[in-house]
C-alpha cells in the first residue's frame, strides 16, 4: 500500500481528527474515503456535462430526438 504525506494547518488536523472520531474511523480512512468520494462525484459530473454537450451538439446539427417509447420497443 502506498503512503502519501500531506501538510495541513494544526486547526485543520484537529477538525479532521474530530470528524474521524465522529465517524468512528481512523484519520487515514476518513481522508481516503472522503477524498475519493469527492473526486468521483466531480468526475461523474464532468462526464455527464460532456455527454450533455455532445447530445446538444447532435441535436443542433439535425440529430433526431428519440422518445422513451421508441427506445424500449
Amino acid at each position: 500500500m502506498a503512503v502519501i504525506t500531506i501538510r495541513i494547518p494544526n486547526e485543520d488536523k484537529a477538525f479532521l481528527q474530530a470528524m474521524a472520531k465522529f465517524e468512528n474511523v481512523s484519520l487515514s480512512e476518513l481522508i481516503r474515503t472522503q477524498t475519493l468520494a469527492s473526486l468521483e462525484e466531480k468526475y461523474d459530473a464532468r462526464v455527464a456535462d460532456a455527454a450533455l454537450e455532445e447530445y446538444e451538439a447532435y441535436l443542433a446539427t439535425g440529430g433526431e430526438q428519440l422518445s422513451w417509447d421508441s427506445l424500449i420497443s
